[in-house]
C-alpha cells in the first residue's frame, strides 16, 4: 500500500493569490494515546490547518493541546474545551482574521457538542474553517448537521471548508445532506484508503472532510503510506484514522 500512494500536491501560494493548502482532520481521542505518535503523524502530513476533534477538555487542558502544537510545528487558534472538543491548530503561514468557538444546545443526557471556526487568509485566499464533532444519537446529529450549514452560511466567507467525525457513515442522512450542499474529499478526489475508523480493524469511513464549491479538492483521505507516516503510529496515536485533503483555494 505505502509504495502505491502518489504524493499530494505541497503548500504554496500562487501567483494570482490562490493557495494550495493540506488539511488535516483528526480526532485524537484527547490525547489518551501515544501522543509522540500523534505528533509524528501530524508533522509528516505537513498540514497547514488541523481540524481536531476530541481536543483535551479538562484538568491542563490548553497545556496539553500547546504541547501537541508545538510537537507538530504548528501553534493553537482556536477551540478545545471552549467548543467543548472540536479545535483548530494551523502553521505560521495563515494569517488569522477572527475565531469563534460556538457551544450547541445541550441535551440532557447527551454529551455537549460544539464547533471551533476561525477565518483566516493563505496569500489573497480568504476562507472559513470549521471543526466539529456530531453526536452519537441520530436525531440529535441530524438537527447538528443543520446548525453546521447555517454555520458556514453566517461565516461571511466565499470558500469554506469543514472536518471532523460526523459518527455516521455516508448513506446516512446527515452525512448525505451535507455532502448534498458540500464537496465531500473523498469522494470528490479519492487518495490514500477510505476508511477511518477503527485503527485495527477499519471498516467504515465517519469522518470526513468537506468543501464548499470553489475550492478544488486535489485529493483527500487517510494518508496510509505517506512518507513518514506508518501504520503503527497510527494506531497506537489515537482510534481514529485522520483524514488529509490538498485544496486549492482562489484569491478573495
Amino acid at each position: 500500500m505505502a509504495s502505491s500512494t502518489p504524493l499530494l500536491p505541497n503548500s504554496l501560494t500562487e501567483p494570482y493569490g490562490s493557495a494550495v493548502i493540506r488539511v488535516l482532520g483528526y480526532n485524537i481521542r484527547s490525547m489518551r494515546g501515544d501522543t509522540d505518535a500523534l505528533a509524528r503523524v501530524i508533522r509528516a502530513c505537513e498540514p497547514d490547518v488541523v481540524l481536531v476533534q476530541e481536543a483535551p477538555r479538562f484538568f491542563r487542558w490548553r497545556k496539553k493541546l500547546a504541547r501537541l502544537a508545538a510537537a507538530s510545528g504548528l501553534v493553537i487558534l482556536t477551540g478545545g474545551a471552549t467548543a467543548s472538543g472540536p479545535a483548530i491548530l494551523c502553521s505560521l503561514r495563515a494569517t488569522v482574521e477572527r475565531t469563534e468557538d460556538v457551544l450547541l444546545p445541550l441535551t440532557p443526557g447527551l454529551h455537549r457538542r460544539g464547533f471551533a471556526t476561525a477565518v483566516v487568509r493563505f496569500g489573497g485566499a480568504r476562507l472559513g474553517l470549521v471543526s466539529f464533532h456530531l453526536s452519537l444519537e441520530r436525531n440529535e446529529r441530524c438537527t447538528q448537521g443543520g446548525m453546521l450549514l447555517d454555520r458556514l452560511a453566517r461565516m461571511d466567507v466565499e470558500h469554506a471548508i469543514a472536518g471532523g467525525d460526523l459518527n455516521e457513515r455516508p448513506d446516512g442522512p446527515t452525512f448525505a445532506r451535507l455532502a448534498g450542499d458540500l464537496r465531500d474529499g473523498w469522494a470528490t478526489a479519492p487518495w490514500g484508503a477510505e476508511y477511518t475508523w477503527t485503527p485495527g480493524d477499519p471498516y467504515q469511513r465517519i469522518d470526513a472532510v468537506f468543501a464548499t464549491s470553489g475550492v478544488e479538492i486535489l485529493g483527500c483521505g487517510v494518508p496510509l503510506g505517506l512518507p513518514g507516516v506508518t501504520e503503527r503510529d497510527l494506531r497506537a496515536a489515537t482510534d481514529h484514522f485522520p483524514v488529509l485533503a490538498a485544496l486549492r483555494v482562489p484569491a478573495s
